[in-house]
């Protein structure tokens, strides 16, 4: 198990626990408790935009690490 920050740059910070073997898109899922719908949110670090179906464990995406939180 595994936590994973998710700031918006907006002032909101999103702490989420799931597994490294989760799904980007599983992980949009439970960002979107924010009060945003999934397919609005685009989880990217610097200029890596993270596609959906990939895991958490390929991105090398690891306990701690803080991603950016984008509303399309």
């Amino acid at each position: 198990m595994i936590e994973v920050v998710l700031n918006d740059r907006l002032g909101k910070k999103v702490r989420v626990k799931c597994n490294d073997d989760d799904t980007v898109g599983d992980l949009k899922l439970v960002a979107a408790q924010t009060g945003t719908r999934a397919d609005k949110i685009r989880i990217q670090k610097w200029y890596t935009i993270y596609k959906d179906h990939i895991t958490l464990k390929d991105y090398e995406i690891h306990d701690g690490m803080g991603l950016e939180l984008y509303y399309n």
